[in-house]
């Protein structure tokens, strides 16, 4: 069950956090891997972590934000069956709060990105009769999260997208649907609490982690595998749905 033998994957922000557990796990189940990420050194790591298990992985250096860079990577590509856009930036500030240059750099990165990649992979798909799209939204779409205005407003757009696009081309056999997480232990949020809190990172990492209902934050590895099942074949009946993956946040924190 959920092989992924002799398919091609696309995922974007692959170099590092979920995106890079989904290009390694989706290596393991038999896809070749194109690794895209702004940083070509973290997406080069992947592809070696991926090519000493035996996979096959390529990697390229894009600005998602910037369609003529997505257009030359995916022309480059060819045959797709999967694209996976986990490439994505966050933002902390309120309305009053946020000035137009982070505005406008989340739009850029959080929704202009994944058009940009919906725009060049769908004509693909339509040529091939097939295609699976799974986008990464976050629970932030369905829920007001404090001081997170840009990003909210940027994975509602994520949401939205991704009925729009299941539904525009269920018929041409093209499946489309996201996961939204609540708050998982990559890099970033190191990042984060090293940053804005140092001396306290141990504490301020547990409190983040007990926001969570279930008591700790979500691994990689798990929204890896909610992706692995929905790019699968055994997932063939699914199409304009969207996935919390959230240890209770949604409806226990309620």
């Amino acid at each position: 069950m959920f092989s992924l033998d002799n398919k091609s994957a696309v995922v974007t922000g692959g170099g590092s956090g979920i995106g890079k557990a989904v290009a390694e796990l989706f290596s393991l189940q038999g896809a070749a891997v194109y690794v895209i990420d702004l940083d070509i050194e973290n997406a080069l790591k992947t592809v070696q972590t991926i090519e000493e298990k035996g996979g096959k992985a390529f990697a390229y250096a894009c600005d998602v934000g910037k369609q003529e860079e997505v257009k030359a990577v995916f022309d480059g590509i060819g045959h797709i069956d999967i694209l996976v856009n986990c490439a994505g930036i966050a933002h902390i500030g309120q309305a009053h709060t946020t000035d137009v240059q982070d505005f406008e750099h989340v739009f850029n990165v959080n929704v202009k990105g994944i058009y940009n990649c919906l725009h060049e992979v769908i004509p693909v798909f339509i040529r091939q009769g097939s295609g699976v799209i799974l986008n990464l939204a976050s629970i932030a779409a369905l829920i007001g999260l404090p001081d997170r205005f840009a990003y909210s407003m940027s994975k509602g757009a994520v949401y939205a997208m991704t009925l729009s696009v299941a539904r525009d081309y269920v018929r041409q056999n093209i499946r489309c649907n996201s996961i939204s997480p609540a708050r998982v232990h990559t890099p970033f949020v190191d990042g984060f609490i090293s940053k804005n809190y140092p001396g306290q990172e141990a504490e301020m990492f547990d409190k983040l982690s007990k926001t969570q209902p279930i008591g700790r934050m979500g691994t990689v590895e798990e929204i890896a595998a909610l992706a692995l099942y929905l790019c699968s074949d055994e997932a063939g009946f699914i199409t304009g749905n969207d996935y919390p993956i959230d240890g209770g946040f949604i409806k226990l924190n309620n």
